[in-house]
């Protein structure tokens, strides 16, 4: 019955039964596809051939083979551009790491660091330390205040961008006005920081006004940021060391914001990744001071041997600081950071604060590099001879109070890295020309080293790295 219908409708199937034909008026067949097999019973019902339905025999409905369009299965989504405008939001739950803005903007701290440490090697003295130490904590607290913002807010739009780009140059204002700070460059260097606060300030807002939940704390924050714009505002019409007065105090009050946040905030948490990311960022960079005082030491004594085995030194123990930071206390630290699900515990302000005294430290030790290269025999001033000595100090005791804060207890940071802090006092105190010291201070970095990898591979130190 199928083949009777088949017939009725003018087509015949070859002995295969392949492929339809439609038979024409003078008996010749050709391919056709057809459709209308639905009508047909279900025991002569067939599917046709795939293949027949690209020879259609009308020319007009043929597509040449290059003409046919592939899909590409591998093809996702048109990419979609960034919104020019996206009004903050709180970030810490998102899957972020640094941006290039925020490696642009450090550059700026590169400049400034550089000549700060090249302000002080003039002027080695007690007085340059004291002085040294005070402009190192008012460019590294602007260099927070930005990263703690961007920590939570940063959402990359224009007006953000416009912002950061100009506190950029308000920081390179400040490297510009660096090493005449206390004296003619004074105003510059003032002028540079106002600037960069005041666009935190208008940041803050923003995040104010869009992010609600974050309210009381971004209160906090605006109001320390906005009382230090005050005072620093008002040292420019200060002469004298009233001027320095107010810009500590300044500081003070700034610094206050994030334990006052952690206290009476709405426990806004901080992206746990992001921050100890952003800081070691910086840590390299001061870092990056250290190898910058081997190479200048080596090209201005002319490669003398006595100058060349202090540089080697000098090398090593810079390795051994970055070691011991970025693989054993410093990853202690950062682990804490990320076990920690307490908003309130203080932690993170902790790992900020004991940040301060490690970074002068590194800071110090690549000046201290510089100046036993270039008097490997003696000849260096007192201050100058300890510049070293106490700026691996500094970065020890910078790192136990890392590890300390981070776990809220003192043993954590006992007896790795603690009972080297002696040590190195009683190399900087022994007779020795500065070669031999610098010698005694690499084996002493040497050993810690050596001492925090076994602990660590033992389970005794816990850290982020392998």
């Amino acid at each position: 019955m199928g083949r009777d219908a088949a017939q009725q409708d003018g087509q015949v199937h070859d002995e295969g039964g392949s492929a339809p034909v439609r038979q024409g008026p003078d008996g010749q067949t050709s391919s056709q596809t057809s459709g209308r097999e639905s009508g047909r019973d279900s025991d002569d019902e067939f599917e046709p051939d795939r293949a027949a339905q690209n020879e259609q025999a009308e020319p007009s409905e043929q597509v040449e083979p290059s003409q046919q369009e592939e899909p590409n299965e591998q093809e996702g989504p048109a990419p979609t551009a960034l919104p020019l405008i996206e009004p903050p939001r709180l970030r810490t739950g998102e899957d972020r790491s640094a941006s290039r803005l925020e490696l642009f903007f450090d550059l700026a701290y590169v400049l400034v660091v550089a000549e700060l440490t090249g302000a002080f090697a003039r002027d080695l003295t007690w007085g340059g330390a004291a002085v040294f130490a005070g402009l190192f904590t008012v460019i590294w607290w602007s260099w927070v205040t930005t990263t703690l913002y961007s920590n939570r807010f940063d959402t990359n739009d224009v007006p953000y961008r416009l912002a950061k780009l100009g506190q950029t140059f308000a920081i390179a204002m400040m490297a510009a006005a660096a090493s005449t700070a206390t004296t003619t460059g004074s105003v510059w260097f003032a002028a540079g920081y106002l600037v960069s606060q005041i666009l935190l300030l208008a940041l803050y807002a923003r995040a104010y006004r869009h992010v609600p939940d974050a309210r009381r704390t971004l209160s906090i924050y605006m109001g320390a940021t906005g009382f230090g714009v005050l005072l620093w505002s008002v040292s420019l019409a200060v002469p004298g060391p009233a001027r320095y007065i107010l810009w500590g105090v300044g500081i003070l009050v700034e610094a206050t914001a994030p334990l006052l946040a952690t206290r009476f905030g709405e426990h806004v948490p901080l992206h746990e990744e992001h921050l100890p990311e952003r800081f070691g960022l910086f840590a390299m960079l001061v870092l990056g001071e250290c190898v910058a005082s081997v190479v200048v030491g080596l090209h201005d004594t002319e490669w003398r041997l006595a100058s060349f085995t202090t540089a080697g030194i000098g090398f090593v123990i810079t390795a051994a600081l970055w070691w011991t930071y970025f693989d054993l206390g410093g990853a202690a630290g950062k682990h804490r950071l990320l076990e920690d699900d307490r908003p309130a515990s203080g932690r993170h302000d902790r790992y900020v604060y004991g940040h301060l005294p490690l970074f002068i430290g590194l800071a110090a030790v690549g000046i201290g590099i510089e100046e036993y290269i270039l008097h490997p025999s003696g000849a260096l001033t007192t201050a100058g001879r300890f510049t070293l000595c106490a700026g691996v100090g500094l970065f020890l005791t910078g790192l136990v109070l890392v590890m300390a804060g981070t776990a809220a207890r003192w043993s954590a940071a006992w007896p790795w890295p603690t009972v080297a802090l002696p040590v190195v006092a009683a190399v900087s105190l022994l007779p020795l020309s500065p070669t031999l010291t610098a010698l005694g201070l690499a084996l002493v970095l040497a050993a810690t080293v050596v001492v925090g990898s076994w602990k660590q591979q033992h389970g005794h130190i816990a850290t982020t790295e392998p």
